[in-house]
């Protein structure tokens, strides 16, 4: 298998927080959907992988080269990446039209025509200064910039945030085109996870600088649950041995309480009585990461 991203082990110490031996991929043909809580690791990560921060051990590899800080395999890979990152970084001063003289002067593969294009699409204005842009137009201008030089992969860090959601579905079309080439992929760190819902075809979660779960999107929209128990009903559960020692995870809410379930046809069968709900991604991570195990 191809992997565009492959991470392994990846380790980075600032005080009070770390990478604890940080894993994941993004295999060709994939969107990796990259979540957790803010200060979880998301941002350490991704700037590892762009070779914007030394890493203390581990490896990065990025289109099959090690990826460190002044590394000389960073100019050789930097036309196969688009990067979005949770600010737009262009000076002030620039506007979009300078932006696009900027693109010339830095891909080979720069296409003036597709980046004017992305950028009406977009309704940026040629004329208008970084400095005028909100938050949602800056990271749109990022994105047109990003994916004006053709890159197999592209990495994006709150992509989407500070769009509405006619605007983010806009630019989840363009992800779903960018994707119809099976050589392409994307890493994708959000805290919109009903995005997630809609490309993504894995999840990797971090807390606190160590991944929870690694696991196909399907894994979790169509075949994960949340059972609401009652009291009698953990009872009954309990002593039906359906869970290993340490493996159910709740999260109490009133009278009820939120149990995770990872089959829930099978839930379904043995305990036909309890109500269980389609798990969304946040559902998934929320009980992952707050839930208490038993």
């Amino acid at each position: 298998m191809e992997y565009l991203v492959n991470i392994n082990g990846l380790r980075k110490s600032y005080d009070g927080f770390s990478l604890k031996d940080v894993s994941l991929c993004v295999p060709a043909g994939t969107v990796v959907g990259f979540i957790g809580s803010n200060g979880a690791g998301k941002t350490t990560t991704l700037k590892a992988a762009l070779g914007l921060i030394e890493h203390d051990g581990g490896t990065v590899e990025v289109l099959g080269r090690p990826i460190s800080v002044n590394s000389g395999t960073l100019d050789l890979v930097k036309e196969e990446i688009g990067v979005v990152l949770d600010t737009c970084l262009f000076p002030a001063s620039l506007s979009v039209r300078d932006v696009n003289a900027l693109g010339k002067a830095a891909y080979r593969t720069w296409d003036s025509q597709r980046f004017q294009a992305l950028c009406k699409q977009f309704e940026l204005p040629a004329k208008k200064k970084a400095s005028e842009l909100s938050r949602g137009m800056g990271m749109k201008l990022t994105l047109a910039f990003a994916l004006a030089h053709y890159p197999q992969l592209l990495i994006l860090d709150e992509a989407t945030a500070g769009l509405d959601p006619i605007a983010r579905e806009e630019v989840l079309d363009i992800l779903r085109a960018f994707m119809k080439d099976d050589s392409h992929g994307i890493l994708m760190s959000t805290h919109i996870t009903s995005d997630l819902e809609k490309i993504a075809d894995e999840v990797v979660c971090i807390d606190d600088g160590a991944i929870i779960f690694d696991l196909p999107k399907d894994a979790i929209s169509d075949e994960a649950g949340v059972a609401r128990c009652r009291q009698q009903d953990l009872e009954a559960i309990a002593a039906s041995g359906f869970f290993a020692p340490g493996e159910a995870r709740l999260l109490p809410h009133g009278f009820a309480t939120d149990l995770l379930v990872s089959d829930r046809f099978a839930f379904r069968r043995a305990f036909p009585e309890i109500t269980v709900d389609n798990a969304s991604i946040e559902d998934y991570m929320t009980l992952a990461l707050k839930g208490e195990t038993r």
